[in-house]
């Protein structure tokens, strides 16, 4: 085995180890198939000046306040939603996608040996959000580093970039931007937000600044590539509608409902203000008044299926399944490949009874997207419902692996391995589970 052979097992087990320690915080998705196309349709333009698939590359939210992205595969491309929250413009959020797409493009994740497309799997986007927690620790760094030794300065190396990586990477996005038609300028006004961050003990910085290094030459650099593009940009596209969509979803969650009714207009669009009115009247528990806003937003564009799924989600969280049913059955119409809305719509099937169909739609959403917990934890209720223990038990090995939780993924992969036929699909992925926790512990 060559030395560079024996590196990459060594720092892989690391990042196993960091993402399913006890001691360690692990990082959450924030799943939300409105949030996701919006932040897709976003970075379309951008991607494709990357000459990268947007169809290939997902958009995905942690679950975190703080402010940071990155990359560790060619899938996808991770932002907490502090930073969505942080960017004032639409461009300024292409920029930061613009520079991790530029990461992907120029090869920089060559020497990370977690680009093997696991991060499409349960088990692999569970190791990468327990390393990202640990990668970006602040305080909390030093009981995990005494835990784990010197494998946590390995976890920062593997997701910190160099600062050569850096400048390449500014230099591509800023290249990017302007071939969307963005403006580079944005790349600027983002790097602002970090500006002196470097000057700070690692406790007091934001993420994105402990993995992205900084420094007043880095910051001269790109606003001479941004100023060199001048006025000379393409016509705009319909990238600051999804922006705030975005951005407007996530804060009506996020704030309080009172902070949300009283702005709930600002991005000056109809439809998104109606959304963002349902969202906190629902989160008042007056499913009253949210229906009537989300029928609102509706009416404004009926072929919109995500609107028709919150509509879902605020009958179903109301304990209105049979309407539930209905509203996520139109929005599976009008978006049949989209996992989400196909999970959410065996969820309240699933609720309404009808356990057979449930676990059809279920299976669907889990087979074209393995990271919803949410997904896992119905598709084994209906296993169950059903009679399949051992899928049951492989569903819920599945999520616990996707949350970070080894105890328990290793007791149900177990299950699984003894309840389903040697060699079958359902068999092989609970092995998986077990093969992961297993060279940790070994």
């Amino acid at each position: 085995m060559s030395s560079i052979q024996l590196a990459r097992i060594t720092l892989l087990v690391a990042v196993l180890a960091l993402a399913l320690a006890p001691s360690a915080r692990g990082l959450t998705l924030l799943r939300d198939p409105d949030i996701e196309h919006a932040l897709g349709r976003l970075a379309k333009p951008v991607l494709k000046a990357a000459n990268l698939n947007p169809g290939g590359v997902d958009i995905l939210v942690i679950d975190d306040d703080s402010v940071n992205a990155f990359v560790v595969d060619r899938h996808n491309i991770f932002l907490h939603f502090g930073l969505i929250m942080k960017m004032r413009t639409a461009d300024m959020l292409q920029s930061v996608i613009a520079h991790e797409a530029a990461h992907i493009t120029n090869g920089h994740l060559i020497r990370r040996p977690i680009n093997l497309g696991n991060a499409r799997t349960a088990a692999g986007i569970g190791a990468v959000l327990g390393a990202a927690a640990a990668a970006v620790a602040g305080s909390g760094e030093a009981a995990i580093g005494f835990a784990l030794g010197a494998q946590t300065a390995a976890i920062r190396r593997f997701f910190a970039h160099t600062r050569s990586e850096e400048f390449a990477a500014d230099q591509s996005g800023v290249r990017y931007l302007a071939s969307a038609g963005a403006d580079p300028q944005a790349a600027v006004e983002v790097l602002d937000i970090f500006r002196g961050q470097e000057a700070l003990p690692d406790a007091y910085q934001d993420p994105y600044a402990r993995t992205h290094p900084l420094g007043r030459d880095r910051y001269r650099v790109v606003k001479r590539l941004a100023d060199a593009y001048g006025d000379s940009l393409q016509k705009k596209d319909d990238s600051d509608y999804w922006f705030q969509r975005a951005k407007a979803k996530l804060s009506a969650f996020k704030r309080p409902p009172k902070w949300t009714l009283s702005r709930a207009g600002e991005t000056g669009y109809e439809d998104i203000k109606h959304m963002r009115e349902a969202v906190a009247w629902h989160l008042r528990s007056n499913p009253e008044n949210a229906i009537k806003s989300i029928d609102m937003a509706i009416a404004l564009k009926p072929e919109d299926p995500y609107f028709l799924e919150l509509k879902g989600q605020i009958l179903m969280e109301s304990g209105r399944f049979g309407e539930a049913v209905d509203a996520y059955g139109q929005a599976t119409g009008l978006a049949p490949r989209n996992a989400l809305i196909l999970g959410e719509y065996g969820s309240a099937l699933l609720a309404r009874g009808e356990t057979e169909k449930a676990l059809e739609y279920l299976m669907k959403a889990n087979e074209r997207d393995s990271r919803s917990p949410k997904v896992m934890r119905e598709l084994a209720s209906a296993h169950a419902k059903m009679g399949n223990m051992g899928m049951a038990a492989l569903a819920t090995a599945e999520r616990y692996a996707l949350l970070g939780l080894r105890k328990d993924a290793s007791i149900h992969a177990k299950r699984a391995v003894d309840l389903l036929p040697e060699g079958s699909t359902g068999w092989n992925r609970a092995q998986d589970v077990l093969y992961s926790i297993n060279l940790v512990e070994n």
